[in-house]
């Protein structure tokens, strides 16, 4: 059960340099989640304006919870917090979070792009101090790279763009890819919306079947907003869909 709620970070996740400034501030988009037929929990993101070290930049803010019968046997409460740059659309300061049964984890990670290091700091186990890690050129974390995808504008990425991406995630970092494969009128309780379908690469073995068990829709507008996601697990299947937003920057153009 712990892989398959693991996968509220895969939610937050997916959810080189480019601006941030097109997303909405005060931004909340809401995923339901479901594991066969079972309503398993919710994933929700925000946005803030703010200044962090005198810069501006985007703070998001990204929870996971357990609903209903899955929370009476096996409760999560992730959170996790990302302080993006404005200018650059690289992370500065992020944050993860998590409660997921009797299994606790909880890293800060300060990110030195200038000389391409970070500083890692367990806080679940604080006499282990923090430690300086190297990195590399454009790393991002499993928040930002998700809003370093929506800030592409709509010719960046269309059908056949293919987007590389070092990603940081809790205390280690690995090659990330994303193949735009096509559009599709998706369905959803607001009504029908044209995505981009989205094929992310991801690791194998540990939680899902293949390499590229997950497929993601997101708006084909400047929005990007997630509508749907799917993945195929070790054991079952997992869905997110769209379930409530709020204050995006562009509208959303929904049909009957």
């Amino acid at each position: 059960m712990k892989k398959i709620l693991n996968l509220f970070a895969v939610l937050l996740f997916f959810i080189g340099q480019a601006q941030v400034d097109n997303i909405a501030d005060g931004e909340s988009i809401t995923l339901r989640i479901h594991y066969g037929i079972l309503n398993a929990g919710t994933a929700n993101l925000t946005t803030k304006t703010t200044n962090y070290m005198g810069v501006p930049h985007l703070y998001v803010k990204g929870t996971g919870q357990t609903t209903g019968a899955v929370k009476a046997f096996f409760k999560v409460e992730d959170l996790y917090e990302s302080f993006i740059n404005i200018q650059t659309g690289l992370p500065s300061f992020y944050v993860r979070n998590v409660r997921e049964g009797g299994y606790r984890q909880h890293f800060e990670t300060v990110f030195n792009h200038n000389d391409n290091t970070l500083i890692l700091t367990d806080k679940k186990n604080p006499a282990n101090g923090s430690k300086v890690v190297k990195s590399v050129k454009g790393v991002q974390d499993m928040l930002s790279c998700f809003y370093y995808l929506r800030s592409k504008s709509p010719n960046e990425l269309k059908v056949g763009t293919v987007i590389n991406m070092n990603v940081w995630i809790d205390d280690e970092m690995f090659p990330f890819q994303l193949k735009v494969t096509g559009t599709e009128d998706l369905k959803t309780k607001f009504g029908k919306i044209n995505c981009l379908k989205i094929i992310p690469s991801v690791k194998s073995g540990r939680v899902f079947k293949e390499k590229e068990g997950v497929t993601m829709w997101v708006s084909n507008d400047a929005n990007h907003i997630p509508m749907l996601l799917k993945a195929e697990l070790a054991v079952g299947s997992l869905k997110a869909s769209i379930d409530d937003y709020k204050n995006v920057k562009y509208p959303l153009k929904f049909t009957k």
